[in-house]
C-alpha cells in the first residue's frame, strides 16, 4: 500500500492511504519500529496521509501494549482507526482506552439506519461519543445519496462505501479522481483504502 502511495506521488497525486491490520499485526514485536525505519527510508511519504484500520471485532489480548504501539504510530504521525466499531463487546472500553483517531461506524447499522430507528439510535450515540472523545468519525457501507446527507445532518465527519466508488484496481484510481473532481463540487475524499 505505501510502495502504491509513492507510486501516485511519482505521478503528482498526494493521495492517503488506509491499510487494514489485524492485532497480530499491531503486537507483533518491532511493529513500530517498521514503520519508523520504513517512512525514515522513504522521506517522500507524508505520515500524516496513512491511516491503520484495527478491525475493532479483532481481539486485542492486551489493551496496554495496543495502546503503547497506536502511541507509537501516532508519534510518527500516522493516523490510526478504529473499524467496524459497535460489533464488538468492548467498543466502549477500546473507544475509552485506545488513542486512536477515527471511529468507523459499522456499515450493519447505516445499512439499516434509514428503515430502523434502533439502528439510527445506534448511528447517532456512535458520532455523538466520538464528538465527545474528540475523534473523528467516518461511516463505512454509504450506499446511497440519502444515506450520506444524513450522515451529514447527524455531524459524521468522513464516509466510505459503494456511493461514494466500489472497489477498483489501483491502476483505475487516478482516472476515478480526475472524474470525481470533474463532476463533483466536494473535494475528493482524502484516504484510499487498500487491504491487509
Amino acid at each position: 500500500a505505501l510502495a502504491q502511495q509513492a507510486q501516485w506521488l511519482r505521478e503528482g497525486w498526494q493521495m492517503g492511504v488506509s491499510i487494514n491490520i489485524s492485532a497480530a499485526h499491531l503486537l507483533a514485536p518491532g511493529f513500530a519500529n517498521f514503520l519508523k525505519r520504513y517512512l525514515n527510508e522513504h522521506k517522500e511519504l507524508d505520515p500524516t496521509l496513512i491511516a491503520l484500520e484495527i478491525l475493532e471485532s479483532t481481539a486485542l489480548d492486551d489493551m496496554q501494549q495496543a495502546s503503547q504501539v497506536i502511541a507509537q504510530c501516532l508519534e510518527l504521525g500516522i493516523k490510526v482507526a478504529l473499524d467496524d466499531f459497535g460489533t464488538g463487546f468492548s467498543s466502549l472500553s477500546y473507544l475509552r482506552s485506545l488513542p486512536v483517531d477515527i471511529i468507523k461506524i459499522d456499515k450493519s447499522f447505516i445499512f439499516r439506519m434509514r428503515e430502523d430507528d434502533s439502528d439510527r439510535a445506534i448511528v447517532e450515540s456512535v458520532i455523538y461519543m466520538a464528538q465527545r472523545f474528540n475523534r473523528t468519525v467516518l461511516a463505512e457501507g454509504v450506499e446511497t445519496r440519502r444515506h450520506a446527507e444524513i450522515l451529514a445532518t447527524l455531524g459524521c465527519d468522513l464516509i466510505q462505501g459503494f456511493g461514494v466508488a466500489r472497489p477498483m484496481p489501483a491502476s483505475d484510481v487516478v482516472d476515478w479522481v480526475r472524474t470525481w473532481q470533474a463532476s463533483h463540487p466536494l473535494p475528493v475524499p482524502p484516504f484510499v483504502q487498500g487491504g491487509q
